[in-house]
């Protein structure tokens, strides 16, 4: 209020009033506009405005939707069929050994995740985000096809959880430049005033993906019995992997390189890009360190609730609260199906009250509904349990809807790949692929079957505290990119928009310098 009533009072005392189309502008807008007007001297003309034509954009944000979609097919996947695998991989060990076993392998993957960061995001920065993202495509599809085919422990020995290892790292590797890629390719083709719709649907792919994988599973364990999914009915949704990456390649080849990254808007950042990677690094940690922590904070809250409900909440479920894996499967499913319908809504949602706002009402709710939801996963009956997961599931919507478009946006373009790499695949092995075998291996020491809600709290303190020194980037053009919009009429009505903001500041600062 204090700042709509000083400027009331300039106003009054003979500044220049502010035009209409102007005031309507949210205020981290004019304000990013405003410092591109200045340091460009003049209004904007076409040159100056991108406009991202419907087909382009539509095959740009499948084809990104797309590889998420296989790299959680094969998540969800995997944390149903944890228990299978530590009977087929680890026979020797107690159930819940094998159990962790399995966890332990799953999160092994996410230590390379940071390698394939390193080395896929410089890449992505200097030969381009479509040439990178077709080849960690092929990776992760030959990484979950090779688990189908592996031998289990009782025909090969050890070699046959070693061989599981390699192909979970190949997964990892491969998917540290994945996700990182696909946001900033989207976010790159998105026009500004929808891009947290349009990148919303990334992760929409992302749990669709998990849906659809999960959804096997459970029907794989209604259809067969215990002997036959031992034996191989577990192998069918790995080996699904293939004819999927081939899909995903050639949508991928097809794509053309984003705008953002064909014509970088400064000068000196297309002078970064021809860095070495050493030295790109470098740059970035120290350059871009409050933006790296400021990711890596959000990623922490998304990533540890998301491998909470999505990793471990079916395991929970079979081994704590000895629930059959069938109602388990279930009720994580209706999870999933619940945050496919909500998340562009809430991407939407994110464009027009701001990013900001969304994750800090989802981080609060996140302390205070994290052990109410819990103790509604535990009741009996059949109502309570779903409502349980229901909230969970509505929180990590929160997470998970504006992310796509927020983490980007912290970045510049020239190191935009690469950052995301960075901050991204970090937090998600320190925090969040390690949050299944972290949980369940506290929640065995201390016998507390409410840990997971403590974990899920935890995550909420750290995620509100970095909501405080998050910009709001609803609506503004990335950094080091051309304001992007959706038509040739978008395009005429900013520049119009420009011509009054320029004038505007113009008088504006002459007042000031009076």
């Amino acid at each position: 209020m204090s700042g709509a009533g000083s400027q009331g009072r300039r106003e009054s005392l003979g500044g220049p009033r502010t035009p209409q189309a102007v005031a309507q502008l949210p205020r981290q807008v004019s304000e990013e506009l405003t410092r591109r007007l200045r340091r460009n001297r003049r209004a904007f003309g076409r040159g100056d405005v991108e406009v991202v034509e419907p087909p382009l954009l539509r095959r740009a944000v499948g084809a990104s939707a797309l590889g998420n979609c296989m790299e959680w097919f094969d998540f969800g996947v995997y944390s149903y069929l944890a228990a299978t695998i530590g009977k087929v991989f680890f026979p020797g060990a107690s159930p819940g050994a094998q159990v962790i076993s399995s966890f332990a392998t799953f999160a092994a993957a996410f230590v390379v995740r940071p390698l394939g960061g390193l080395v896929f995001g410089p890449l992505g920065d200097r030969i381009g985000r479509q040439k990178v993202l077709a080849t960690t495509m092929i990776m992760m599809a030959v990484g979950t096809f090779a688990i189908g085919v592996i031998p289990g422990y009782g025909t090969i020995g050890i070699a046959a959880p070693v061989l599981l290892l390699l192909a979970r790292m190949v997964q990892g590797f491969s998917t540290g430049g994945e996700y990182g890629g696909a946001t900033t390719f989207v976010s790159e083709y998105s026009p500004d005033r929808r891009r947290g719709y349009l990148s919303s649907w990334l992760d929409f792919g992302t749990f669709v993906g998990y849906a659809l994988g999960s959804a096997l599973v459970t029907v794989l364990n209604l259809a067969l019995t215990e002997g036959q999914m031992l034996s191989w009915g577990w192998r069918i949704p790995f080996l699904i992997a293939g004819p999927l990456g081939v899909i995903g390649l050639y949508m991928r080849l097809k794509l053309e390189e984003s705008p953002a990254f064909q014509q970088q808007l400064d000068e000196h950042e297309k002078a970064l890009a021809q860095k070495s990677a050493r030295s790109e690094f470098k740059d970035i940690v120290r350059s871009h360190w409050g933006e790296l922590l400021v990711c890596m904070g959000l990623v922490l809250l998304y990533n540890v609730t998301n491998y909470m409900v999505t990793g471990y909440l079916p395991t929970y479920q079979t081994e704590v609260l000895n629930r059959s894996s069938g109602s388990a499967d279930v009720l994580v499913l209706i999870g999933m199906l619940w945050i496919v319908v909500l998340i562009t809504f809430l991407g939407r949602l994110s464009d027009h009250v701001g990013r900001r706002p969304v994750y800090a009402v989802a981080a609060a709710a996140m302390i205070v509904l994290a052990v109410p939801a819990f103790l509604l996963i535990k009741a009996y009956g059949t109502w309570p349990p779903i409502l349980g997961v229901l909230l969970l599931a509505t929180l990590l919507a929160c997470f998970a809807a504006p992310s796509a478009a927020t983490l980007p946006a912290l970045f510049p373009t020239a190191v935009r790949y690469a950052a995301m790499g960075i901050g991204f695949n970090v937090a998600v092995s320190a925090f969040g692929g390690t949050t299944p075998l972290v949980t369940a291996a506290l929640g065995t020491a201390t016998g507390d079957d409410l840990m997971p809600a403590y974990y899920l709290m935890l995550a909420g303190v750290i995620g509100l505290l970095t909501v405080k020194f998050l910009p709001e980037t609803a609506q503004v053009p990335l950094k080091g990119s051309r304001p992007m919009v959706g038509s040739r009429e978008e395009q005429r009505d900013l520049i119009t928009v420009s011509r009054e903001l320029y004038k505007y500041v113009q008088q504006r600062d002459g007042v000031r310098r009076i």
